[in-house]
């Protein structure tokens, strides 16, 4: 007779590991990595490439030096090594400054908090921001697909009355971070996504919508906003980490919502034309916090 094994609720059976979701990650960023190589040519390959190989060899080294069982084939260190080379100007200085970033992302923001599942922060947001902090001028050298010449981002471009058409933001025919631009590929990779149920739709419409809302509300063009900057990249692939995202349905509308508000107050009011990966950032913080009061009670405790 087979033994029972008894134990408390929530019992689940899913054949999810981290490896096969880092994988469908991986795969939905694909079509923007492709695109992006063709926009902008050698260069954007190159820093995705050393992005991805620093990622995972800072990692490595980590695991090694620390003696801690190695974590590289969990396809984490991989994911953000794409995001960190898709939020890099399509520039030569960038070679050097992405392979900081993936310092700053895997062994501060993430090996060091005790790796995946512990760090409170994104990693790629986190490293977005040290980075635009720390190298201003080299972090907003912009360039458009195809001439290379230097340009203004459809949000800059906006602050100075001009505008891109819809459907060049929407190909990703502007300047811009290498990845950021191109919202049709990020769509689709984002339906990919919530096709295999790697990711689930509060988020990402939620931070939309909110976004859009806002910026119709105080007469500015939504669709304009949606669509440009990292908004699309910040709200599928970002704002959707598991480790730094709320875990309840009621939580994640919130955290869409809050993260909506802030990037749309800090384009309209602040002095950065873009805000996700602040947002973002601060959002993950309180992550926590919106868990606590949105976690549903349980029925029956155990007296002490």
């Amino acid at each position: 007779m087979d033994k029972l094994i008894i134990s408390s609720s929530p019992h689940i059976k899913d054949k999810a590991s981290t490896n096969r979701i880092m994988l469908d990650v991986i795969i939905a960023l694909m079509p923007t990595v492709v695109l992006s190589i063709y926009y902008f040519s050698y260069i954007a390959s190159v820093i995705i490439v050393i992005s991805v190989v620093s990622c995972v060899v800072f990692e490595y080294l980590f695991n090694q030096i620390t003696k801690r069982k190695h974590t590289e084939n969990d396809l984490s260190c991989v994911v953000t090594g794409l995001l960190i080379g898709l939020n890099m100007p399509p520039v030569k200085s960038s070679i050097i400054l992405v392979i900081i970033g993936a310092f700053i992302a895997i062994v501060t923001v993430k090996m060091l908090f005790g790796g995946i599942g512990q760090n409170i922060f994104n990693p790629a947001a986190a490293s977005r921001v040290f980075l635009t902090i720390a190298f201003a001028t080299q972090m907003t050298k912009y360039i458009t697909p195809f001439d290379g010449m230097t340009s203004a981002t459809p949000l800059a471009l906006l602050h100075n009355g001009e505008m891109y058409s819809y459907l060049e933001m929407f190909l990703g025919k502007t300047a811009g971070s290498i990845g950021e631009t191109e919202a049709v590929t990020l769509m689709i990779g984002g339906i990919y996504l919530l096709i295999r149920k790697v990711i689930s739709w509060e988020i990402p419409v939620t931070y939309l919508g909110t976004v859009a809302l806002m910026t119709f509300l105080l007469g500015k063009d939504p669709l304009y906003h949606v669509l440009a900057g990292g908004l699309m990249i910040g709200a599928i692939f970002m704002a959707t980490d598991y480790t730094t995202s709320p875990m309840t349905r009621s939580g994640k509308i919130i955290y869409g919502i809050c993260l909506g508000i802030m990037t749309a107050s800090i384009r309209l009011f602040g002095a950065h034309t873009e805000g996700v990966a602040y947002s973002i950032l601060f959002m993950n913080a309180i992550t926590p916090l919106i868990d606590k009061f949105t976690a549903k009670k349980p029925f029956g405790r155990v007296k002490a």
